[in-house]
């Protein structure tokens, strides 16, 4: 840079920085001659080099004001930098950027039209002009005097559960998460609850004409995914068969739909999805997921972020009611049925033994090396029955109708569905060794 050429420089940064000294950070290495300019004016300057442009590990530092030229045009997301930008600019904060090839992409630039609409719901005044003899341009965004009152994006999300499986869409051509395995999800709308939001979703993806009564929410999760803003996700959940069948209604976003196992899924999937689903069967109701900028999108195992329990369990509560079978394997056909059919989710299996999980607790079925001969016997000291709410009459009479194809038997059926007292409607259903369920309708 020439004497003169600096002369004009340190001009205009007397225009672009604070009038009053302050700390400003300087992005990339085109700021490398201008750097000296803003400290001769009184400015703090830190300097960081263009490849950590993206990361800025700056342990929360705030700044007077952001100065980066030729940066954006070679990062992969300058929208999401041009926030992360502006977050580390102090109240009434100045973002200074220099960069090439004005309306049009260019190699290293980005057309002004762009960076305007990315930094207009950002600032409070935005100011741009062409420098002279050059194809540069340079935007001057000044941030509010007091921050904007925090607001998040709030989506939905969808588990449509079939016995011990999960269905997925493959996201395509949606510009976020394209080729990954994803619930059936969506944003709220204006005016919209999120019950009603999750409702219009599974039409519109789905073609399914779900009712309030068929859902259930399952977690509520606030998520900050690599590089973006946090967000809300509300999980809820729904039986196969309620609104009909599910086909791909939108195949311009979905490649296809696919069922999963729970206990068993893809790692090729969003990673914020697959944390939901992952809290959710390990019983956990609200929950932050907060991944830090270097990670991806998709799920990497071990890599990936996990989430973090904000309600963890109290003293006191039940932990798990573990059942001693006979016949592993055709208690799990019997057992699994039903706890499946209560909402429990498949959560361990090894050996010798399984378990299902719901909420906080969960139920566990084994055939243990130590079990000693005899049957079991409800009637003498021990174990009389497990007993499980049920949501209506409408689903124990259908569980009651469909229990004997799958191992169980109607007890006190001279006195069903009031053999617990005229009061209480209530099913009483014995397995093939003698264990009893009572499901109350509420």
């Amino acid at each position: 840079m020439t004497s003169n050429e600096a002369i004009d420089w340190a001009d205009r940064l007397r225009d672009w920085l604070p009038d009053t000294p302050g700390d400003v950070l300087a992005l990339g290495p085109g700021t490398g001659g201008l750097a000296p300019l803003a400290a001769d004016r009184g400015h703090r300057v830190t300097e960081t080099p263009v490849g950590d442009a993206d990361r800025l590990p700056l342990q929360g530092r705030r700044f007077d004001a952001v100065l980066a030229h030729g940066v954006l045009g070679t990062l992969p997301d300058p929208e999401a930098a041009l926030r992360r930008w502006c977050g580390l600019l102090r109240p009434g904060g100045r973002l200074v950027l220099v960069e090439g090839a004005p309306g049009t992409a260019g190699p290293a630039g980005l057309p002004v039209s762009r960076l305007v609409a990315a930094l207009t719901p950002l600032v409070a005044r935005l100011h741009s002009e062409r420098l002279p003899g050059d194809a540069r341009y340079v935007l001057v965004g000044v941030v509010p005097d007091a921050p904007a009152r925090h607001t998040e994006v709030v989506d939905v999300h969808l588990i449509l559960r079939r016995g011990d499986e999960v269905l997925l869409a493959r996201r395509a051509g949606t510009g976020y998460g394209d080729g990954l395995l994803h619930l059936p999800s969506g944003h709220v709308e204006d005016g919209e609850d999120v019950r009603a939001a999750v409702i219009r979703e599974a039409r519109e993806e789905l073609g399914l004409d779900l009712a309030p009564a068929d859902l259930r929410m399952e977690a509520v999760v606030q998520h900050r995914g690599p590089g973006a803003a946090p967000r809300i996700g509300w999980f809820f959940s729904a039986e196969h068969g309620a609104g009909g069948e599910p086909v791909n209604a939108e195949p311009d976003k979905c490649a296809e739909l696919v069922w999963h196992p729970l206990s068993a899924l893809p790692h090729d999937m969003v990673a914020y999805c697959r944390a939901g689903l992952a809290a959710w069967r390990a019983g956990e109701r609200f929950i932050v997921h907060w991944q830090s900028d270097g990670e991806a999108v998709a799920y990497e195992g071990e890599r990936t972020t996990a989430p973090e329990s904000l309600a963890p369990v109290r003293t006191g509560g039940i932990h798990h009611v573990e059942l001693w079978v006979p016949d592993l394997e055709a208690a799990e056909i019997s057992w699994g049925w039903l706890l499946g059919e209560l909402g429990h989710v498949p959560f361990q299996r090894w050996g010798h033994g399984r378990s299902w999980r719901r909420d906080e607790a969960y139920v566990v079925l084994e055939h243990s090396p130590d079990l000693r001969p005899g049957g079991h016997d409800r009637h003498r000291p021990g174990l009389n029955h497990l007993a499980f709410h049920v949501a209506g009459r409408a689903v124990l009479d259908r569980l009651v109708t469909a229990a004997p194809d799958h191992g169980w038997t109607l007890l006190f059926a001279d006195r069903h569905p009031h053999a617990g007292g005229e009061g209480r409607y209530a099913a009483y259903l014995e397995d093939a060794w003698g264990y009893e369920v009572e499901l109350v309708a509420e």
